[in-house]
């Protein structure tokens, strides 16, 4: 199938009707994609930019070569637009979700809340998903799968960031025959204690945002990856917050996890520290003495654990793909299987005091870990995407987990209402709903 996208891609382009792509969000990220994106890739256009603040989505528009870029505020002129081959931007991401000729909303915002108000619209108008939005995914995929699937359209997240990349390759793997038990990342360094204020500099030499970063280094946005990983392959974690062990480079890692563990339930985790460096790998496990013997001749070790890997992601370039998979043969590159298999939890960067609001993701206050979601369930831990905004009410030692009965929610929030139905589906809880 990925095979033969480039092939479909190339006739839709002959006929004259791309794939039409729409993108909620133009920080950095986004601004890479639209460039990408915007070159055109054969078959594929991206028609419509949305932004709160629309000086910056016809910024990058216009950084991707696409100077004309309307400002449009009505339906109409947008689906306009879009039959003509012009270029729009808009402030309000239900134009886009509700226009009848846009085929994939890519969702680039990295926010839960406003998030799930734009993957519920753009499911609700039945159209296919692309988050690049580990912080939604993580917190409310699988309830936004359920979804998805009832209107008969693809949430994905997206190859290039690492759970697409290793779900692409391990996919490839059990195409040819063999047998993945773990999949995860390749990690440079965790600090959990790092904070907006420690990256700043990080962040602005890089024109970044303080916040994205710091939930880079604090290993929140690697347990959400993997979060979304384990939704996707049903494997699960070996223990809270995984083991990431150090090692040289990545092919190191099949001598380095728990052998029982991988046999029994496969298991998602991370290389610190190992070459290549970054990319996503793939652990697959051959007990025939006769393939080990091939596979030793062919330089992948003496197993019975064999390591393969991706040296590279590119979020920006890879995700052409994952648009074309989904929108040409409804194929999504990485999704939830069903009901979660891992959460990521929240624990506190420091000491905290009752009446403190929690900051969120990459904030002062807490980093998230992942764990299995039974034991999260059982332990009514609060998700790290959730976290924002609520207020605690009680103190909250340095490391320890915060769980739902710790904190007040703020009021009215739709990601929580996803929360509630994701339990209700998936384990016939009401806890929440009775809150």
């Amino acid at each position: 199938m990925v095979n033969a996208t480039d092939t479909v891609l190339a006739q839709r382009e002959s006929d004259g009707n791309p794939v039409r792509v729409a993108m909620v969000g133009a920080g950095v990220t986004a601004r890479m994609i639209a460039l990408q994106l915007a070159t055109p890739i054969p078959g594929m256009r991206l028609v419509a930019i949305a932004n709160r603040t629309v000086e910056k989505a016809t910024q990058a528009f216009s950084n991707a070569g696409v100077p004309e870029a309307e400002v449009v505020l009505d339906l109409g002129r947008l689906e306009e637009n879009i039959d003509k081959g012009r270029a729009s931007v808009v402030e309000d991401p239900n134009l886009v979700c509700e226009a009848g000729n846009i085929d994939v909303i890519v969702e680039v915002t990295g926010t839960v809340e406003f998030g799930a108000h734009v993957a519920s619209a753009a499911i609700r108008h039945r159209k296919h998903l692309v988050l690049v939005n580990a912080e939604l995914d993580s917190t409310v995929g699988p309830i936004l799968k359920f979804h998805a699937e009832r209107a008969g359209v693809v949430l994905t997240n997206t190859d290039g960031d690492e759970p697409g990349v290793a779900m692409t390759l391990l996919r490839y793997l059990r195409s040819v025959g063999l047998k993945p038990v773990a999949a995860g990342n390749l990690k440079g360094m965790i600090d959990r204690y790092r904070t907006p204020e420690t990256q700043r500099e990080f962040a602005t030499k890089y024109n970044q945002d303080a916040a994205k970063v710091t939930s880079f280094a604090d290993g929140t946005k690697l347990s959400m990856e993997t979060c979304i990983l384990a939704n996707a392959t049903g494997f699960k974690v070996g223990q809270r917050g995984m083991y990431g062990p150090k090692c040289a480079h990545v092919r190191e890692m099949a001598k380095l996890l728990p052998l029982d563990q991988l046999l029994t339930d496969g298991l998602v985790d991370y290389a610190l520290g190992a070459e290549p460096h970054t990319g996503a790998f793939v652990i697959v496990h051959e007990e025939h003495p006769r393939k080990q013997k091939e596979l030793a001749y062919y330089k992948l070790g003496d197993g019975p654990c064999y390591v393969f890997y991706t040296p590279y992601h590119l979020p920006h370039i890879q995700i052409a793909s994952t648009i074309a998979r989904a929108a040409l043969f409804g194929d999504p590159t990485v999704t939830p299987l069903g009901a979660p298999i891992c959460e990521v939890i929240t624990i506190a960067k420091r000491n905290l005091q009752v009446g403190d609001v929690l900051d969120g993701v990459g904030g002062f206050m807490a980093y998230g870990v992942i764990e299995n979601a039974p034991v999260s369930t059982k332990q009514n831990l609060l998700p790290m995407g959730v976290s924002e905004g609520c207020r605690l009410l009680r103190n909250i030692p340095k490391d320890e987990p915060i769980t739902y009965a710790d904190i007040e929610l703020p009021q009215g929030r739709l990601c929580d209402q996803l929360r509630a139905q994701q339990y209700h589906h998936f384990r016939g809880e009401t806890r929440l709903e009775e809150e």
